[in-house]
């Protein structure tokens, strides 16, 4: 068997097509319904806080403290002022939209000297701060000139990580550990490709055979294409902005 992905088990895959569109967080969040935009809410903040943090760090060179405060404070305001509503597709994705408005929010409270404080009313979700920090720690800082392009690849990075938690629950649930142990052997551990495991080592690592190396690895990789491709219309408000985006992530191809 080969020791490599070809190019239909690959994750995106090469026959990848865009799923029929479906309800938006973004647009959830503009719902008359309350409960209907909480949650809408909460999942933007799943996918935006981290590298709305990042971005106030190292753009804004904030504290660790001061950038926890001005994250929590940032979702706080945009929850209570519906910053969202004001989202206008024709002028850029929402992911810009976003970075503007956390941009224009810290730029306000340094002028203003106010600090939202952490433990209050104001916090909306349990924030893995620390983890982001020693991400933070652990990769390049870019130069201040290219702090955009950093802002959307730590999107990008944070999407990615929310498929994987997502992948791995759902492998558990259904009794697929293995499934996602091989995916998170091949795919995910970090490392030169020369030292990657060929399948057949993989197999005797598992006790599997190279046949089922190849089929559970399929398996895994399509599972976490279509959970990346929910998590990215949860957080895209129209079909243009999904289908570019898409491209971008997984090179799928329009109908």
């Amino acid at each position: 068997m080969p020791s490599s992905p070809d190019q239909d088990t690959a994750i995106g895959g090469a026959q990848a097509r865009f799923p029929a569109t479906r309800w938006s967080a973004i647009a959830a969040a503009r719902s008359p319904v309350a409960a209907e935009r909480t949650l809408a809410f909460e999942t933007l903040v799943a996918a935006y806080w981290k590298p709305v943090y990042k971005y106030i760090r190292v753009k804004w060179g904030q504290s660790n403290e001061d950038a926890k405060d001005l994250t929590q404070g940032f979702f706080a305001r945009a929850f209570e002022k519906d910053f969202f509503r004001g989202y206008d597709p024709s002028k850029g994705s929402f992911r810009t939209y976003m970075r503007t408005c956390a941009g224009a929010f810290v730029a306000n409270e340094q002028k203003a000297t106010r600090r939202i404080k952490r433990g209050g009313d104001t916090v909306l979700l349990s924030l893995d701060f620390e983890g982001a920090e020693g991400e933070i720690g652990r990769l390049e800082v870019p130069a201040r000139e290219s702090l955009d392009d950093y802002f959307h690849k730590e999107w990008i990075r944070n999407l990615f990580s929310l498929a994987v938690e997502k992948l791995q629950e759902e492998c558990e649930a259904r009794g697929k550990q293995i499934h996602f142990r091989l995916f998170e052997r091949y795919d995910l551990e970090d490392g030169e490709p020369e030292g990657k495991p060929t399948y057949e080592q993989l197999a005797a690592e598992l006790g599997l055979s190279a046949t089922a190396v190849t089929n559970y690895l399929a398996f895994a990789r399509r599972e976490f294409r279509r959970i990346v491709i929910e998590e990215l219309r949860e957080v895209t408000t129209s079909d243009e902005e999904f289908r570019s985006e898409a491209r971008l992530l997984l090179g799928l191809k329009a109908r």
